[in-house]
């Protein structure tokens, strides 16, 4: 029987972000697809999981402290190969399975370096480069990703397989269920995902002000997430605008949500903002479709490619997309979506539709048919 090792080491994470999530999701979903294999899930020490496992699977637990993937799984596998390794995030060991599956989720920092530190920079692009020559099968997450391998880092197309990203639609079923009380009673526009330069956080923040001064809408801005790079520059930049509204009240940072409160937060958003500078996938605009909520997004990268159906400019799209860099179109779209109750249901219909292309289980699938191909 051939033996399948995942790295489980971010997986378990209580405050998990998107790739944290896409790893969680996977793991999961695999686990009734690898019947005929003997799977190893290697993790960190005091990591928990929390949903069962089958008979053929078993954890092993690594307690390297430093360089966990590099010299702890490196060393793990040396002692004790696999036929197929999986790695959901990026980084494949120096000691490595010749059949190594590695998915790779965008390459961010070379298309917004000032959004990185230089250490992030160098260690992402030699680790996602390395990761690229050592697996013998790469997964993007869009054709977007594979095109940008191919260009940039020279990878061959025959190596790279695309498999989108999932989401559990059965969010919306269960939406219906939750409490309809506002966590907050006043009307509001949304942004989830790390506050970073990245995420344009600052385009997103003047393009408020611009709503508040143009068209004195009533709105606050919500922006909820964990603190990123440039955080510091986001939060001093809210400070002033805030001042200059002359309210204390307008833009609301809530830190990390997740869950529930996240459904609810999203579900009672007026508009969903995600005009980001670049994503490997963007899987936030399908959480906010999926719960009913119109979303005005960037025009670059592959979110085209996930808000409709085909990859030409005359299909359909499930949002407003705009020039991140255009801060008035930013506004303007988002008070077109607030003002026209026609254009708002029709963004709304099309982005319900949208959310049925994708789920977990069906990533989960076309991946375990992957390490299927190479056991």
């Amino acid at each position: 029987m051939n033996h399948i090792g995942i790295d489980g080491s971010r997986y378990f994470l209580k405050q998990r972000t998107g790739i944290e999530e896409y790893s969680y999701q996977i793991t999961k979903g695999l686990r009734n697809k690898l019947n005929s294999q003997q799977v190893v899930l290697y993790v960190r020490k005091n990591q928990e999981i929390d949903f069962s496992l089958p008979e053929n699977w078993k954890i092993k637990v690594i307690s390297w402290p430093r360089f966990w993937t590099q010299i702890g799984l490196s060393w793990e596998l040396l002692f004790h190969p696999v036929d197929v390794l999986f790695i959901p995030a990026h980084v494949v060991p120096i000691i490595r399975a010749k059949n190594t599956v590695v998915t790779i989720h965008g390459l961010e920092y070379e298309f917004c370096p000032e959004a990185y530190s230089f250490w992030e920079r160098f260690y992402m692009r030699f680790s996602i480069k390395n990761s690229c020559r050592w697996a013998k099968t790469i997964i993007a997450v869009s054709e977007n990703t594979k095109k940008d391998l191919m260009k940039l880092y020279g990878v061959a197309e025959n190596k790279i397989k695309v498999v989108y990203e999932g989401h559990d639609n059965k969010l919306a079923t269960h939406n219906s269920q939750l409490e309809t009380q506002k966590k907050y009673d006043f009307k509001y526009l949304l942004f989830v995902g790390r506050l970073e330069e990245r995420k344009n956080i600052s385009g997103i923040i003047s393009a408020f002000e611009i709503l508040k001064e143009k068209y004195q809408i009533p709105h606050k801005l919500v922006l909820a997430g964990k603190p990123g790079y440039g955080y510091e520059k986001i939060e001093s930049q809210s400070r002033v605008i805030m001042t200059n509204l002359k309210s204390k009240e307008e833009i609301i940072f809530t830190g990390f949500i997740g869950g529930e409160e996240k459904e609810n937060l999203i579900k009672n958003a007026e508009v969903f903002l995600f005009p980001t500078f670049y994503e490997g996938f963007g899987l936030p605009i399908l959480e906010a479709q999926n719960l009913g909520v119109p979303v005005v997004a960037s025009n670059n990268s592959s979110i085209p490619e996930i808000v409709c159906s085909g990859l030409t400019a005359t299909d359909e799209k499930s949002a407003v997309l705009v020039d991140p860099n255009d801060i008035g179109a930013i506004a303007e779209a988002v008070h077109q979506l607030i003002s026209d109750k026609n254009i708002r249901d029709d963004i709304i219909k099309k982005g319900l539709e949208n959310v049925k292309r994708f789920s977990w289980e069906k990533c989960a699938e076309e991946i375990a048919e992957v390490l299927r191909s190479e056991s």
